[in-house]
């Protein structure tokens, strides 16, 4: 199951980014692994984890930004295309990939289908390593008296 929505009008912007704020320290204020909520329409009260309203919380941020967004269960699978979207690569690049064996797949048929897990651990991955790199330049600039300050 995915939930895609299209980017959000200006008026869907200003309404997430009022929200925002008040709704991230009611999140903050909360200790228990559960939240009661209440639908002011009905008077209905319902309890759900905080960890849904962490995720909303991060719903509504990305709607401020004027972002569109994907809901993805994280067992899903993606294809090369998704992946190279997700990355902002080409798909040739991620087929490269896979090949190599950097991100682990399998193949339906003639296709390649990748966990999200992984590929979000590849990510995640090499968001660190850039991370790692760009402070050893930084400190190699110093270090060289480049006049970075």
């Amino acid at each position: 199951m995915e939930a895609v929505l299209e980017r959000p009008t200006l008026q869907e912007q200003k309404v997430a980014s009022e929200s925002l704020l008040s709704f991230t320290a009611a999140i903050a204020k909360r200790s228990s692994d559960k939240v009661k909520i209440k639908i002011q329409e009905s008077g209905e009260f319902i309890t759900i984890p905080k960890k849904a309203l962490e995720l909303l919380s991060h719903i509504l941020s990305n709607m401020a930004e004027g972002k569109a967004i994907s809901l993805i269960p994280s067992d899903s699978e993606v294809t090369t295309q998704q992946a190279a979207d997700m990355l902002n690569v080409s798909r040739p690049h991620i087929v490269k990939l896979l090949e190599q064996g950097t991100i682990p797949f399998k193949k339906v048929g003639s296709h390649r289908r990748i966990l999200l897990e992984d590929l979000l651990k590849y990510e995640a991955e090499q968001k660190e390593r850039r991370k790692e790199n760009l402070q050893f330049l930084a400190e190699q600039a110093q270090e060289l008296n480049l006049g970075y300050e």
